[in-house]
């Protein structure tokens, strides 16, 4: 079952935020560079609702051929000064000789892209937005009927309104190591006892301060921190609290069944850190180089990457997103997003009038997910949209690994996503070769009829791994 056609303005704006009430705000001192900038940044702070942009930033896409009298140009009449060129490995290989330019201005942006709109030599600007991940905070917990998104009709605990993971796993679905997923997030405590072993190791680099594999990422080992340009993709550290977001989605996709605490839908898999949202978020610009960096691995090294987890949202439409989702999608790599948790009112918004991104983007490897509660119900946090949403999984309660060495239960469609890139993973497991599409369309047509979700989604139903 295919998402209905919804055509997507390219300069269209989202009234949607993807909020999570345990983090602040962005700490905008973190992003101005003195006051005059500060004074400006107050009208950066949100475009068009309630999107959040790095204040005195843009983005620019100019032409192929673009004289440097013609860049001049452009920057001078922002006052603009680049701060960072950005041409993954990614673009060069499919041909992109020019990237794109990060631009510093004293003006905000929407301002700035004002100014810079029709210019003969850009074939687009925009703002870099921020992100912020969908949550809120609310073995042993699976026998005690703590993961009710993993249950099924004959398990035991039973809850019909689960994923049926658990029945999959009895007809022998159980994940593979060779199946691949990027968590496109907060880190990974990537030696947490219920990961250590599930998170990916690069066999094409190691850490001896070399760039082995020639991507442009020293020592990227189980995957790069993109928020801090660093090799370390877990910051928690012994304390915890930081990358508990990341490490949750982890659990959920991929936790070992060792007899302690939490379980995964895949009880093998393997998992790639991409992290790029930090304690204040992330940007557009972090999004972009997590992606390519993905699609780069599977384009290079043939390595068997199937989905990233994108449990994020809060931008407005970005043709620069966009372009490096289209081209994950060229590789075959599904994007598996979260439908978003509402505005600030934390009521679920229809997304069919109002575009949540990075969801709503209108590509055959996207799967935008809504949540459900243990009851059935769509929680009433979570966007739904009959024609932009594709399937409601468990969002509600659900319990997984967290930083440092913890276990906690957070709800949001950040929950219910990973559910979803589990099954793609489950399913690539025992199908192996298969195309994103034909893992897509083996989701979506095996949901299950939900009166919850009657209208308010493509399927009309909740993930069901059954069948798998």
């Amino acid at each position: 079952m295919k998402r209905n056609s919804f055509t997507l303005g390219r300069f269209a704006f989202a009234a949607s935020l993807c909020s999570v009430t345990m983090f602040t705000a962005c700490d905008t001192e973190q992003l101005i560079e003195n006051q005059e900038v500060a004074a400006s940044s107050q009208s950066d702070a949100r475009i068009a609702g309630e999107q959040r942009v790095v204040p005195n930033e843009v983005l620019v896409k100019f032409k192929a051929g673009a004289s440097q009298e013609a860049r001049a140009a452009v920057f001078a009449r922002i006052g603009g000064k680049v701060k960072e060129k950005i041409l993954t490995k990614t673009m060069e290989r499919l041909g992109d000789k020019e990237g794109l330019v990060l631009v510093h201005t004293p003006l905000a942006a929407l301002e700035a892209l004002s100014k810079v709109k029709g210019a003969d030599m850009i074939e687009y600007a925009e703002p870099n937005y921020l992100y912020t991940h969908q949550a809120t905070t609310a073995d042993p917990y699976f026998t005690q009927n703590n993961l009710w998104g993993l249950y099924g009709d004959a398990t035991n605990p039973k809850n019909v309104y689960g994923s049926q993971a658990a029945e999959a796993w009895a007809k022998g679905h159980i994940g593979s190591a060779s199946v691949v997923v990027g968590i496109i997030d907060e880190g990974v405590q990537t030696n947490h006892p219920d990961l250590q072993g599930q998170v990916w190791v690069n066999p094409y680099d190691k850490a001896d301060g070399i760039d082995n594999d020639g991507n442009g990422y020293i020592d990227d080992v189980n995957g790069w921190d993109f928020a801090g340009n660093n090799k370390t993709v877990y910051d928690g550290g012994s304390g915890g609290s930081v990358d508990d977001h990341g490490t949750h989605v982890a659990g959920t996709i991929g936790a070992k069944n060792n007899g302690a605490g939490v379980v995964g839908v895949n009880w093998n898999v393997k998992m790639i850190s991409c992290k790029f949202l930090g304690q204040t978020g992330g940007t557009s610009v972090a999004a972009i180089k997590a992606l390519d960096y993905l699609t780069d691995l599977k384009n290079r090294h043939g390595i068997n990457i199937v989905a990233s987890n994108n449990s994020w949202g809060g931008g407005g439409y970005s043709q620069a997103l966009y372009d490096a989702i289209n081209r994950a999608n060229a590789k075959s790599i599904l994007f598996v997003a979260a439908a978003g948790n509402g505005g600030s009112d934390g009521v679920g918004d229809n997304n069919d009038v109002v575009a949540n991104y990075p969801s709503n983007y209108n590509l055959p490897n996207v799967i935008a997910v809504a949540a459900i509660t243990s009851s059935g119900a769509r929680a009433p946090f979570s966007n739904y949209g009959a024609t932009t949403v594709d399937i409601g999984a468990p969002g509600a309660a659900i319990f997984s690994t967290t930083a440092y060495n913890t276990y906690s239960g957070y709800s949001g469609t950040s929950m219910a996503t990973p559910h979803v890139t589990g099954a793609a993973a489950l399913y690539a497991a025992s199908h192996p070769g298969s195309t994103a599409t034909a893992i897509k369309n083996a989701i979506l047509g095996s949901a299950t009829p939900t009166a919850s979700l009657a209208g308010k989604c493509v399927t009309g139903g909740r993930l069901n791994m059954s069948n798998f």
